[in-house]
């Protein structure tokens, strides 16, 4: 693809200030940038990098004009810039219709004819495929499962049955979208299958990524809204329902049905206990442990960050003893 700087910056919602719209051909790191490519800066650690920097144009914030020697593409989210800049050298080119003779697909599954079916697709009754759906290899879609127009499945993800996908969705290779969830009943001692009839429900726009698994509910169904972003290796356990727009990213475990709600941010390795509810616009920092329902906007955070050993082993230590120091400070103050 090539694009003049002018037009990209258009596309992008940049102004451009250089001396010429010259040609561009990709996008780059700011070190590895030729004078046919653009970069971005959004960090400052970055900045001696910036200074240096060969490529055409650069998109940045105006305060950061002063640093760049090369034309510049500014505007007030340069990370964002740069998601649309790549998105245009990098565009998703559609499969053409096809089913591989491989695949196996039920005669009473109903496919759109602009469907493409990959190597070793399992296809059960009932199925519902939209238009422009793209199955890779090894998937497996169990009856009754319904699959909106322009969604992406990548290799080896299994759809159970009672999920329903919106439009537009892309789930990575691995997942697992409606498998049982962890329901068992103990008759002394023993433990008793607890059967869980409800579904998936995923809305549009919405990415899931590698090895997530997403299980089924109980009764009602689990909720995945329009826009949300799951990362890697997530555990969502039954009767969960994830807010539009709310980003989580990997290995994050969310116990049974916990509410979490808008534009949300869910640090790498958090875990969430279940029956909460997390109101809109939190966001909770990585590896934190939430065992309550956050009922306020904000930020929040848990846990202790590492440092040295032998420190973290003193103050461990003086950790245990905080409930006898407090039981003696008041102690000390009841006798004053």
């Amino acid at each position: 693809m090539k694009i003049t700087l002018t037009e990209l910056a258009t596309k992008i919602g940049a102004e451009l200030k250089a001396s010429n719209s010259q040609i561009i051909t990709g996008i780059a790191p700011l070190n590895k940038a030729n004078q046919q490519q653009i970069s971005f800066f959004s960090s400052n650690k970055y900045r001696n990098e910036l200074t240096k920097t060969q490529a055409a144009a650069v998109i940045l914030t105006e305060k950061n004009q002063s640093f760049c020697k090369v034309a510049k593409l500014v505007m007030d989210n340069p990370y964002l810039g740069y998601a649309k800049a790549a998105t245009l050298f990098n565009p998703i080119i559609p499969k053409p219709p096809k089913i591989h003779p491989s695949a196996y697909v039920s005669p009473d599954a109903i496919l759109d004819s602009s469907v493409y079916i990959g190597p070793q697709v399992v296809i059960e009754a009932g199925a519902k495929l939209g238009k422009s759906v793209e199955i890779g290899p090894g998937c497996v879609i169990e009856s009754n499962v319904e699959i909106g127009a322009n969604c992406q499945l990548k290799a080896n993800v299994t759809i159970c049955s009672g999920t329903q996908i919106g439009q537009r969705t892309i789930i990575h290779p691995g997942a697992v979208i409606g498998s049982d969830g962890f329901g068992n009943a103990n008759d002394n001692g023993q433990w008793i299958k607890v059967p869980q009839l409800g579904g998936v429900l995923i809305g549009n726009d919405v990415e899931i990524g590698s090895n997530t698994t997403i299980d089924k509910g109980a009764l009602e169904d689990t909720i995945i809204a329009n826009g949300a972003r799951l990362d890697n290796l997530i555990q969502i356990a039954h009767n969960v329902q994830i807010g539009e727009h709310t980003a989580i990213a990997g290995c994050v475990g969310i116990a049974g049905s916990t509410f979490i709600g808008k534009n949300c941010l869910i640090g790498g390795g958090v875990g969430i206990s279940g029956h909460l509810e997390i109101v809109d616009n939190v966001c909770v920092t990585g590896g934190s442990i939430v065992l309550r329902s956050i009922k306020k906007a904000g930020v929040y955070s848990s846990g202790t960050p590492i440092e040295n050993n032998q420190h973290w082993h003193r103050n461990y230590l003086r950790f245990k003893q905080l409930n006898e120091m407090a039981q003696r400070l008041k102690k000390l103050e009841l006798g004053k």
